[in-house]
């Protein structure tokens, strides 16, 4: 006798579907992402060219006239600065979100193409960008994958900040140590792997701001802050998928408790309150907390290399104070 279910159309539709490729692909979301980069090509070419000027406008609006004025006028000298710092700053932000997003399409997890972020140019941000993102659809619910995922952004992006560094400082002009004691004066202090690189190369430790290396700089601060072992951080999702989600939340708590220290630190010696900003940030990742994993397969000994060679990155990117005022 035949037997008829009223219930199973509704079942049917109830179970997920696959979804298309073309959603994240589609005309519109192509357009979205282009027309962000092109704008962020121009904040950050504009920051580039300025950054050298500054000494020699009485404004910041002076800055940008002659920029512009000049490129009217078929003179793009004054561009050049910010084109190579353009190019240099978004092809290595763009390393790192590849990175994620090719390894979420080789374990077939949803995930957007990088947005990256325009921001005001200089003086109202350092770098005419706030970075660059990608948006994952899907649960990651293996750890080989969150470990993969995680590892591949940074990994990547310092894969192409150290040949930009080594370049940038190659072609750096010695300058003049700055006086001691000027009042309000704003220092950018370099990472572990300048100085390695100063000192392999004999080269000098007071150097001329020139794109490359600012591109450089910006770019490992970028990729210290995402390794940190907090939340969803490409560090966090290291540091889950080989701990745990118990070991994951300590790590993330007391790595918290020394960023705060760090800010108070900061502040007190060198007038920065960049690590403020940083604790707020933490703090809520701490809340928001981390999706759980479902299957908890052994990460094998390469893995544990790469989570080692992502702590040397860490390492040798790493400011304590990235900025300071005397």
């Amino acid at each position: 006798m035949e037997t008829t279910n009223e219930y199973l159309p509704e079942v049917i539709a109830s179970i997920p579907q696959p979804r298309r490729e073309a959603n994240e692909l589609s005309a519109r979301r192509i357009v979205l992402h282009s027309l962000l980069f092109l704008a962020t090509i121009a904040t950050t070419t504009l920051t580039g060219a300025a950054w050298p000027l500054l000494g020699e406008a009485s404004s910041i609006l002076g800055v940008y006239k002659t920029i512009i004025t000049s490129a009217t006028a078929g003179d793009f000298g004054p561009l050049l600065p910010g084109i190579a710092f353009s190019f240099t700053l978004l092809i290595i932000l763009a390393a790192h979100e590849f990175g994620h997003y090719f390894a979420c399409r080789y374990y077939g997890i949803r995930a957007t193409l990088p947005f990256v972020i325009p921001a005001p140019p200089i003086p109202l941000t350092p770098f005419g960008t706030f970075g660059a993102v990608i948006r994952i659809k899907e649960p990651i619910t293996t750890r080989r994958a969150l470990f993969d995922i995680g590892i591949a952004g940074p990994l990547a992006g310092f894969a192409l900040a150290l040949p930009a560094s080594i370049i940038g400082l190659l072609i750096a002009h010695g300058v003049t140590p700055p006086a001691a004691g000027a009042e309000g004066t704003l220092s950018y202090n370099d990472p572990l792997l300048f100085i390695i690189i100063q000192k392999l190369l004999g080269l000098p430790k007071w150097i001329d701001w020139n794109p490359i290396y600012w591109a450089a700089w910006a770019t490992l601060l970028v990729t210290a802050l995402n390794l940190f072992p907090v939340g969803q951080l490409d560090g966090g999702h290291v540091v889950y998928a080989i701990f745990g989600p118990t070991m994951h939340k300590w790590i993330s708590r007391l790595t918290f408790l020394a960023v705060a220290t760090l800010a108070v630190v900061s502040f007190v010696l060198y007038r920065s309150p960049i690590w403020f900003l940083w604790t707020v940030v933490l703090l809520f990742l701490l809340r928001v907390g981390h999706p759980p994993t479902f299957t908890n397969e052994p990460l094998g000994k390469g893995r544990i290399a790469l989570a080692a060679a992502a702590a040397i990155a860490f390492i040798l990117a790493f400011m304590p104070f990235p900025i300071t005022i005397s």
